[in-house]
């Protein structure tokens, strides 16, 4: 079957990229490609990671407003 990241593959496969969407929407694809790529990885990370402790000082309330002479009138 052989190497299918020939060099002559990928020259190929950039001219039919090229021929397809043009040189004006190549970068746009290019950018969108990397963004989805990096959200994924992000994605990835975060199932492997384990979840970060739970702060106490988070789930406590907030303390009662105080009462101003302006609240008064």
């Amino acid at each position: 079957m052989g190497d299918l990241l020939q060099p002559w593959h990928l020259i190929v496969l950039a001219i039919v990229a090229f021929l397809l969407f043009g040189a004006k929407r190549l970068p746009e694809l290019g950018k969108g490609l990397g963004e989805g790529l990096k959200g994924f990885k992000e994605g990835l990370r975060g199932i492997n990671d384990p979840a970060p402790p739970t702060n106490t000082a988070q789930n406590t309330p907030p303390p009662p407003p105080s009462s101003t002479p302006a609240d008064q009138k």
